[in-house]
């Protein structure tokens, strides 16, 4: 099984405390293998209100966190039974394991945060062979010359009509080959 991303509904407010519990539960619960990532969508918005200029940090959707798992009986009864947690999101409920979210939907979302679906340093480093899967190299694979961690960008060695070429892509074209 791999992992991807699903959609776990909390009580609104809660979304930061959630996350929290989520992965010390994960933790205590040895389940670092299934339970990875675990993201609030909120976004910075500049605010002026009476001539002051305030920076505040808006939920993208109140109530919702995203979780990055590979889904199986144990890691599904652990987000579940997550206190503050009231259920999956495209789950027909009656012990149905839902839906994830698919990967352009998950990059979206991400992407406003300015983080990137694949786990830089944990999934990618130099040598590493990916897939393009975005832009005009879509289809081909290339490996990794290259991080640039802060701008989401790495420079790949790509077999451009027989030729080695050297092409930079964002990491949201990319997925490990």
């Amino acid at each position: 099984m791999e992992k991807q991303w699903y959609v776990v509904n909390t009580y609104s407010g809660h979304e930061n405390k959630v996350k929290e519990k989520l992965l010390m539960r994960a933790e205590s619960m040895n389940m670092q293998d299934y339970i990875f990532r675990v993201v609030v969508p909120e976004q910075e918005e500049v605010e002026t209100k009476d001539g002051v200029t305030k920076k505040k940090v808006k939920k993208l959707f109140p109530g919702y966190i995203l979780v990055e798992m590979v889904m199986t009986d144990d890691a599904w009864y652990i987000v579940r039974n997550t206190p503050g947690v009231t259920g999956f999101i495209g789950s027909s409920g009656k012990g149905a394991k839902p839906t994830p979210l698919p990967p352009e939907e998950v990059d979206q979302v991400l992407k406003t945060m300015g983080i990137s679906r694949i786990d830089i340093d944990k999934e990618l480093k130099v040598g590493t062979k990916v897939k393009i899967i975005g832009g005009p190299f879509t289809g081909m694979y290339g490996d990794i010359l290259e991080i640039d961690a802060p701008n989401q960008k790495i420079v790949l060695n790509v077999d451009l009509f027989g030729q080695e070429t050297q092409v930079e892509v964002e990491l949201s074209q990319i997925e490990k080959a």
